[in-house]
């Protein structure tokens, strides 16, 4: 029976979910069938199967049986009520898991866990505590900025101790992949981190849907209400001439443009650019001919209440926050994960008949 594997990370939206898709079309390459599964679930909606589970079987082509049903839900009513009875124990719905993992003789069981640490201890299901009770291994998924991430992988290491089977190394600026190749990635084998990847920052993975950003902003769709699945990449805020602004525009890609709805210029030119979304601030409504250009172009306009900073503060707390749910992003992912990742010491570790 394969060993079950854990992928964790230490912080939120790490890429777990995208290490996930290539790690698993890989094994179905080489003919390994999975069990996936969130124990811990983040929707209410949908429980007690995760969207993202979901996701990823549809993704995949999984089939039901396939998909494990999450144990808990962690949303602040299910908090409150742990909280209040001071009950940390998983209980029965760790046994059940447990159970069904003994049964599969020949499938891999792939449990994507909470996104840090700490996060799930209030159900007796963190990262560690899984780990223990399922006697699974852990692959964790790290950005790096610079040599003080090392520091939360030091952490993890503590609580995992030799269940700890590798790390990815995940958003790592393009122009600093060469020097972490050639001077961290061996610095950590030293300590004794198997690196089994270093994947480069994506435009595209850290992107965010027009629908989001109406979420996020309590937007008023103007137009185009059926082109809210479009993925925007950048922001540029059109506060310059509009000759400036022209130029500026053309070096951008996929982006969203917030400017004033006062500024029909800006708006006009930025809907000739690679413009996703039109966000307009301040008083007042487009011009009808302006709508009118959005919709030839079929380029959703928003109206906010708030101001340019604070709508720019909130698209750009958007970027890398956002969900794999988009196939676009899902088949980017599975090809990120096939060139720059290698699991073949992963998949000794876990016995599985896969060839180096």
């Amino acid at each position: 029976m394969p060993i079950p594997l854990l992928i964790g990370s230490c912080e939120p939206f790490s890429g777990k979910s995208a290490v996930v898709l290539g790690l698993a079309r890989q094994l179905g390459r080489e003919g390994v069938s999975v069990l996936f599964g969130k124990p811990l679930a983040t929707s209410a909606a949908d429980f007690p199967m995760d969207p993202e589970v979901r996701f990823v079987g549809t993704t995949l082509g999984l089939s039901d049986e396939q998909l494990l049903p999450s144990l808990r839900v962690l949303e602040p009513a299910t908090a409150q009520a742990r909280l209040l009875a001071a009950d940390l124990e998983a209980g029965d719905v760790l046994d059940d898991l447990r159970s069904r993992i003994a049964a599969e003789a020949e499938r891999l069981v792939l449990l994507e866990a909470a996104g840090t640490l700490s996060e799930g201890l209030l159900f007796g299901l963190s990262l560690a505590q899984l780990a223990r009770e399922l006697d699974a291994q852990v692959l964790l998924v790290q950005p790096w900025s610079d040599s003080r991430s090392v520091e939360p992988l030091l952490e993890a290491r503590q609580q995992l101790g030799d269940r700890l089977a590798g790390v990815v190394l995940n958003s790592v600026a393009p122009e600093g992949l060469a020097t972490l190749r050639a001077e961290v990635e061996p610095a950590l084998e030293r300590l004794g981190f198997p690196v089994l990847g270093v994947m480069p920052r994506s435009p595209l993975l850290r992107s965010v849907t027009v629908e989001e950003l109406v979420r996020r902003l309590d937007a008023r769709v103007l137009c185009c209400q059926d082109r809210l699945d479009l993925l925007v990449e950048t922001i540029s805020i059109g506060a310059m001439n509009v000759n400036s602004a022209m130029e500026f525009f053309r070096r951008r890609r996929n982006m969203a443009v917030v400017t004033g709805a006062d500024r029909t210029d800006i708006q006009l030119a930025a809907l000739e650019a690679s413009t996703q979304c039109l966000i307009l601030t301040g008083v007042g409504d487009p011009l009808p001919q302006l709508i009118s250009r959005a919709e030839e172009l079929e380029v959703p306009v928003l109206k906010v209440d708030h101001d340019t900073l604070t709508t720019v503060e909130t698209i750009d707390a958007a970027f890398g926050h956002g969900r794999l749910h988009e196939a676009v992003k899902a088949s980017y992912a599975i090809r990120l994960v096939q060139e720059h990742c290698n699991f073949s010491r992963l998949f000794e570790r876990l016995r599985l008949p896969v060839r180096a």
